[in-house]
């Protein structure tokens, strides 16, 4: 049947709404080769968002704040997709990893849909965890950087779904890797027989830039570099590149004159015609000639050029290979990058009961704190994968008890790095308040465990604590100030500014019209009322001139009821200024992932096929497939 013939009899259809009429027709034109088809379920949440816009409340006096030096966390109270629609507008492109540790959606009431529990006989128990994914996801995508990675972990139950989800999403070609861990070393029974010891984390780059990081050696591995000289550890290993060819790279195809003990370079010259080596002399006595040749006679390639091989002769020796031939050995010597991530993960720290019940247990004095709780271990070597980078910004959006921050301090303890986390989780019997925040709080002040021994803090971090509030989405102007209003806490995480100034220079600033945050020599204006620009283009000229063996520049949001950022305005300053218009930022940040504002709602075609409204169309006995006068 031809798509565009059905297509012309339902524009003709009588009897249906014009809503009806494009659903069906959307339906018809619909066509997908291959992936995923479920049931979409609307969750209460998104219904939300079609007429509030979200914006971020900080709670001032859960904040613990050490040092304006050291890196801002931020722990979100709220939905996640609140929370990742916020940070569209704060932190689009700029996330750097993600480590997402979703519900398992196995029925063991430990997940809600719309406030009920699912159960593991809903028959529409994927849909509804694949709508929620969905969701999450696609955001989550946009707010990666170009070489971000996302990890998430799951269980069997999900995993296939997970897996065809993600390839959607982010592109097959962009998988980095199905890491099996073995998070339960005992086993945990199943009433098939089967005793589980592993989950998954499924590793996916948002584009072909994302590179997974490496891990360190273990001790074993440590252990080959036995040998020392005067440049540190190493060990010998066949000059022989392994999986190389002579075809490949013909230059690197040369001889060596050797003995039993003894190796040589003989005199050759470069064939730029036939892109091969003229050997010049022949062996002496009790030298033969040896080339990249493998036990299987096929032509390889060594791992160095000839003109790096004659600068480092000390890094060369003659050895027995595994055949008992004599061969060329080159010094190897552990790199500082550490180990590329295998697929199996076992090593006894990723137990979650030993390494995180038993640490939340060690931390809170009591054992329930929290059900399932990852190992830290396997969290830490997690993010390693996720990012080398020792100032990068990761996201996690379902917190749980708070394991992927205390992973991130302990990590920046370990290299002095700078990393940053933001969490994300809802506070449904008190999670984000008792448990996540509480478990980082005590982290970072130190705690007693249950030996009676004191724990030291990881001190040097800064969390902050944020609930997600809402702001009508009807675009009027009373709304357009409010959120502007609203929205300098959000400015302040997306210019990583907090420090507020109520006085620069000589200037008492009235809060009323204009509030402002510095740090170092960056200042964050965010301006309420246009009426006040003259007199804060004074206050930043102030500035300049009294700092001007400094690099001072503003970051200046500024309310306008459309896109002007007055730029004319701030014409004599603006070497110093970079402006924005509120609330017109927001809103395109916001426009690509909120849901429409009005939703189509028509239950009973969510079961109807365009086999369905063809046979409808060619029956006498039922002209009218809805029953609608």
């Amino acid at each position: 049947m031809k798509k565009t013939e059905l297509i012309q009899k339902l524009k003709q259809l009588q009897g249906i709404s014009d809503d009806e009429r494009a659903y069906l027709i959307n339906l018809v034109n619909t066509k997908k080769k291959y992936g995923l088809v479920w049931e979409d379920k609307p969750e209460d949440v998104e219904e939300q968002l079609r007429e509030n816009l979200p914006v971020l409340k900080e709670v001032k006096d859960r904040a613990i704040i050490n040092g304006e030096e050291y890196p801002n966390h931020i722990l979100i109270e709220g939905d996640n997709l609140h929370a990742l629609t916020a940070l569209t507008f704060t932190h689009e492109g700029k996330i750097d990893a993600m480590y997402f540790d979703p519900p398992y959606n196995t029925g063991a009431k430990d997940w809600k849909y719309n406030n009920d529990y699912v159960e593991k006989e809903d028959t529409f128990k994927h849909s509804k965890w694949l709508s929620m994914m969905e969701k999450r996801l696609k955001i989550a995508k946009r707010l990666l950087k170009e070489d971000g990675i996302i990890c998430v972990t799951i269980d069997d139950y999900e995993m296939p779904r997970l897996f065809v989800l993600m390839e959607e999403i982010f592109g097959e070609d962009n998988h980095l890797g199905t890491l099996v861990i073995r998070i339960n070393p005992s086993g945990r029974s199943t009433v098939k027989g089967v005793s589980i010891t592993h989950e998954y984390g499924l590793f996916f780059g948002k584009s072909s830039l994302s590179q997974v990081g490496r891990l360190d050696r273990n001790e074993k591995q440590k252990s080959r570099y036995d040998l020392f000289d005067t440049a540190g550890a190493f060990e010998w290993v066949n000059f022989r590149k392994h999986g190389g060819t002579k075809k490949e790279s013909p230059s690197m195809f040369y001889p060596f004159f050797i003995t039993e003990s003894t190796f040589r370079l003989p005199k050759i010259e470069w064939d730029a015609e036939k892109r091969e080596w003229i050997l010049h002399e022949q062996p002496k006595y009790g030298e033969k000639i040896i080339y990249p040749i493998d036990e299987n006679s096929s032509e390889r390639r060594w791992k160095w050029g000839i003109d790096r091989v004659k600068s480092s002769p000390s890094e060369f020796c003659v050895r027995k290979d595994r055949t008992g031939q004599p061969g060329i050995y080159v010094k190897a010597r552990m790199k500082d990058e550490g180990v590329l991530p295998l697929t199996w993960w076992d090593k006894k720290e990723y137990s979650a009961t030993a390494y995180g019940t038993n640490l939340l247990k060690e931390i809170f004095g009591e054992l329930q704190v929290f059900s399932y709780p990852k190992s830290i271990h396997a969290v830490k070597d997690s993010l390693k994968v996720l990012s080398s980078k020792t100032d990068a910004i990761f996201l996690d959006i379902f917190a749980g008890s708070g394991t992927t921050l205390h992973a991130i301090m302990e990590l920046n303890k370990e290299d002095d790095g700078n990393r940053k986390c933001i969490l994300a989780t809802n506070n449904e019997n008190k999670i984000c308040e008792e448990v996540t925040y509480e478990r980082n709080k005590r982290v970072m002040q130190g705690y007693t465990n249950a030996k009676g021994e004191k724990v030291e803090g990881l001190s040097e971090n800064n969390l902050r604590y944020y609930k997600s509030e809402f702001v009508g989405r009807e675009p009027s102007v009373k709304n357009k100030r409010e959120i502007t209003r609203l929205a300098t806490e959000l400015l302040c995480i997306k210019e990583d500014i907090y420090a507020e100034q109520k006085q620069v220079g000589d200037y008492q600033l009235n809060t009323t019209f204009v509030r402002c945050f510095q740090q170092g020599s960056l200042y964050l204006l965010v301006i309420y009322d246009e009426d006040v620009i003259e007199q804060m283009v004074e206050v930043i000229q102030s500035i300049v001139e009294a700092d001007a063996d400094r690099n001072t520049h503003f970051k200046v949001y500024v309310f306008s009821n459309g896109q002007y950022p007055y730029t004319e305005e701030f014409e004599e300053v603006l070497a110093y200024v970079t402006l924005c218009a509120l609330p017109d930022a927001i809103y395109k940040a916001y426009q690509n992932v909120l849901p429409k504002r009005k939703r189509i709602d028509i239950p009973e075609l969510e079961e109807v096929t365009a086999e369905d409204v063809e046979i409808s169309l060619q029956s006498k006995s039922e002209p009218n497939l809805f029953n609608q006068a």
